[in-house]
């Protein structure tokens, strides 16, 4: 194990981790090897610093917590799961502190460096594990998806990622943010990969079912960039003879407003049941928003709390009752192409609720979405997102490996 403390890594500028900035401070001394016979062996998977590895201490993305947790007594469930499938894990990357951003920027520990979109973030929080994915540092990049985690930098860094049905995969020994929503996800150059770190990561609920019916998410195309949306509805038109032919409608009915501000409350009221004592009796350091955040999160009340999951038990019913077996819902995994690493506080804010209007559809429904590398928009990648019924992990998976074709990515 690195034997750097976080006081001597904990600094404003970004340390020399790597040549792309992946990998924490605090990463393995060398790699773990799985199950040499396993379906997985060969394959290197990066690991976002959410999930325990046996003999180390997780960070979360701040040195302040890293430094008051005691070294894990075993693999978190994901990661156990991959090396007995026969993944050995390469690495432990980088994420957004507490997982609170959908920009990928670390205060601490630096921006993984988007080398698909050079000078552009490559999305959070799970973005070390995207980014090293991109630069193909590792075959599978394992993260968790609360409210885009994977989609927005799946997207940004042109891979194939998959947020799953919540609760299908063990989140046993994986740091929380908001349980109501937090799902384990993953990221690949291709779609084989992807399906592959499925076979062994998902349980439970499996609902298979030929897709017969296709919607198109008007109001969340809506919250696209023009060139993003003309470019992703010219990739769907590329998949018209692989997919149902589209129908159109705007999903939440009062608008998607109402929809992400309902999301915000619950994730905010959790993540401060999570980690407001620490933060009250520690003072952790905190980067530029994500401090402003958790202040934000520490004012929610119970009682909002629960008139959110009253409006959140409504919303979800809704989406359900059109997302059925063998419908699939299409929307943008992100409004834009990365925006630059030198955004401002302004633009990243604007960003980031423009994205959660997107994102919050899968997350108040508890439903899967695998995102697509689409195209690109001046040069920058941008994904499509394909959102499935409870269970359709694998139908999803194994249709992002049939139209990977007409993408022009079948890897």
């Amino acid at each position: 194990m690195n034997t750097r403390t976080p006081a001597e890594t904990s600094t404003n500028a970004p340390p020399p981790i790597d040549g792309g900035g992946f990998f924490v401070p605090h990463d393995l001394e060398a790699p773990l090897r799985g199950t040499p016979t396993g379906p997985l062996a060969g394959l290197q998977v990066a690991v976002k610093d959410l999930f325990d590895i046996a003999g180390m201490r997780t960070g979360g993305g701040n040195p302040d917590w890293l430094a008051a947790q005691p070294p894990a007594t075993c693999h978190a469930a994901a990661v156990q799961r991959l090396l007995d499938a026969g993944a050995s894990i390469c690495g432990r990357t980088i994420c957004d502190e507490f997982f609170y951003s959908v920009a990928g920027v670390n205060a601490h520990y630096g921006t993984p460096a988007n080398l698909r979109a050079p000078g552009r973030l490559p999305g959070g929080s799970s973005s070390g594990s995207a980014a090293a994915t991109a630069a193909g540092a590792c075959d599978i990049g394992l993260g968790s998806d609360t409210g885009g985690s994977v989609r927005v930098p799946a997207s940004f860094c042109g891979l194939y990622g998959i947020r799953t049905t919540h609760g299908r995969v063990d989140l046993t020994g994986g740091m929380e943010m908001a349980p109501t929503f937090d799902t384990v996800g993953w990221f690949s150059a291709g779609p084989g990969p992807l399906r592959q770190a499925g076979s062994a990561l998902l349980q439970g609920l499996r609902a298979d079912a030929t897709v017969t019916r296709l919607i198109v998410a008007d109001d969340a195309f809506a919250e696209a960039d023009p060139p993003v949306a003309a470019m992703l509805r010219m990739a769907l038109d590329r998949l018209a003879n692989a997919l149902p032919a589209p129908q159109s409608m705007s999903v939440a009915p009062g608008g998607l407003d109402g929809w992400r501000e309902t999301f915000r409350i619950i994730q905010g009221f959790e993540i401060w049941q999570a980690y407001g004592d620490f933060v009250r009796e520690r003072k952790p350091r905190f980067g530029p928003g994500v401090a402003e955040r958790m202040q934000a999160a520490s004012q929610i009340s119970a009682t909002e709390a629960d008139d959110a999951r009253a409006a959140m038990a409504q919303a979800r019913a809704h989406i359900r009752s059109f997302i059925e077996p063998g419908t699939v819902l299409v929307l943008p995994s992100a409004p834009c192409v990365a925006p630059p690493v030198n955004s401002s506080a302004a633009e990243l804010d604007s960003f980031r609720l423009r994205t959660m209007r997107i994102t919050c559809i899968a997350g108040l429904g508890g439903l899967p979405q695998v995102s697509l590398p689409a195209g690109t928009v001046g040069g920058l990648p941008a994904g499509l997102s394909l959102v499935g019924w409870p269970g359709a992990d694998e139908t999803l998976l194994d249709l992002a490996s049939s139209i990977a074709r007409h993408l022009g990515i079948a890897r």
